[in-house]
């Protein structure tokens, strides 16, 4: 049947490129991780360097294989999800490098939505 092929080659061309955008999450998330300092994830209480760069990693390489490891891919995902919404934040609030608009120090207490509450001073 035309129309069954037709739905297999969509099917597999957005399973290619879920697969590519799951591989790019990954080697984002080991690439941020190497180019981290090492005492920043104890500092932000978040195992070691060397766990993440490990973990990372072998999620990348799961990712490259052809043989195509289901389960091996998920777990590689979720490290990926994990480092990128938990580690992440935390090691750039121990570093100082929070990406709020460039100011490179964070929040400060006066601040609101829109930036710096004066008070109509």
């Amino acid at each position: 049947m035309v129309v069954d092929g037709m739905l297999l080659n969509g099917f597999y061309s957005l399973w290619g490129l879920l697969t590519l955008a799951l591989l790019i999450l990954s080697i984002y998330a080991l690439v941020h991780a190497a180019l981290q300092r090492e005492d920043a994830f104890r500092a932000a209480g978040k195992q070691t360097k060397p766990f993440w760069l490990i973990i990372l990693g072998l999620a990348v390489v799961v990712q490259l294989l052809p043989l195509g490891f289901l389960l091996l891919n998920l777990v590689g995902l979720v490290a990926a999800i994990v480092y990128i919404v938990d580690v992440k934040p935390a090691i750039a609030a121990v570093t100082g490098r929070g990406g709020h608009g460039g100011r490179g120090g964070g929040w400060s207490s006066s601040d609101g939505p829109y930036g710096p509450y004066n008070g109509n001073r």
